[in-house]
């Protein structure tokens, strides 16, 4: 049966979601050619975020899994990176390819999460919170007190991404008459990483897995007479979290460009709960939408703190801006909690009820 002429044109018009996914694709392609340096590393940080939350809304919010350990993941891959591809710094390093090296973090921070698995296959809720929280403690002692891996207290510095003969650092590589240097260079990568993430992770969720996820979180004794094999699937999502964890703790050291074993401490694995709280749990959009707010706020604070009130460097007299961040996310968890329980996603999935004359 043929289509009356103006359907085709009016049924495409009705997605306006096609429209905002190409303008944002666009944007996002065109940004390095306009922004500066800053702008590019927060946008580099908020991908990694995004990263590492999608990997902990597989296990917290599609799994119903408590983890308090996600610092202790993006720290094995971090550093793991460093080991791997390390040489000639005074610190232990195995000189492999940078982009093997990369490969070889994400699934060191894989076999970290496998050899905790058996824990996470069988217990669940703040059990599992507690037990994952003791991760944290453990990585913390680790890294101040291995020098010859971590540097100790000092942190180590983060070797360049190569990959094809491009290497990721600030040797300029002039396109379209405007210079590229390492921020713009790994913001394509960062792109290309996070988008194959995102990806994965919604196939994983629309399918028979994330079925079984979803019902071992929302009965776990229903699912498992329905033949879900339960400490098996929390076991797995555990890994595939922890890997989800360690590609975003390698891109923030190439991002960072040197790792520092303060920042993976406990105030990190809280954000990213934040991050899921707040986008939305069991979202892959919402972690997304999460870790850029939860990410962005303090550079966005910083960068901004003699203009706003109350918020100034530290020892001024006013709130230092990372302070004022968690302030501001720590409400923003409490009033997602109360007011809108599907996060910040579930307002961008809401529609308006059509009218009885649409209808027809």
């Amino acid at each position: 049966m043929k289509r009356p002429p103006g359907q085709t044109a009016r049924t495409f018009l009705k997605r306006p979601r096609a429209y905002a996914w190409a303008a944002g694709s666009v944007l996002l392609l065109a940004l390095p050619f306009y922004l500066d340096r800053f702008w590019l590393q927060a946008g580099l940080f908020a991908m990694a975020a995004a990263i590492g939350a999608i990997g902990i809304n597989l296990l917290t919010g599609a799994t119903g899994q408590l983890s308090m350990g996600h610092a202790f993941f993006l720290a094995v891959g971090a550093y793991g990176y460093c080991v791997f591809a390390g040489e000639g710094d005074g610190l232990t390093g195995l000189g492999l390819p940078t982009w093997l090296a990369a490969v070889l973090a994400v699934l060191l921070a894989g076999v970290a999460g496998g050899l905790f698995s058996p824990i996470a296959g069988r217990l669940r809720g703040a059990y599992l919170g507690i037990a994952t929280l003791a991760l944290i403690f453990i990585g913390q002692h680790v890294l101040f007190n291995a020098g010859d891996l971590t540097g100790g207290s000092n942190g180590r510095a983060v070797p360049p991404l190569s990959v094809f003969g491009l290497t990721f650092d600030d040797r300029e590589a002039v396109v379209a008459a405007v210079p590229f240097g390492s921020a713009e260079k790994l913001w394509y990568a960062g792109l290309v990483l996070l988008l194959g993430c995102g990806l994965f992770a919604r196939g994983v969720l629309r399918g028979r897995p994330g079925r079984a996820l979803n019902a071992i979180r929302d009965h776990r004794v229903a699912a498992g007479v329905l033949g879900v094999p339960v400490a098996r699937y929390r076991a797995g999502v555990f890994v595939l979290s922890s890997m989800y964890a360690g590609l975003a703790g390698v891109l923030l050291a190439l991002v960072f460009q040197r790792t520092v074993p303060d920042y993976f401490g406990m105030t990190l694995s809280l954000e990213y709960l934040a991050m899921i709280v707040i986008g939305g749990l069991g979202s892959v959009a919402g972690a997304v939408a999460g870790a850029v707010l939860v990410s962005l706020l303090p550079q966005l604070l910083t960068r901004y703190s003699e203009a706003l009130p109350l918020v100034s460097a530290p020892g001024t007299g006013g709130i230092a801006p990372g302070e004022a961040s968690r302030y501001l996310y720590g409400a923003a968890v409490v009033a997602v909690v109360l007011f809108l329980p599907g996060g910040l996603i579930s307002v961008a999935a809401r529609r308006p009820r059509s009218t009885p004359g649409e209808e027809a």
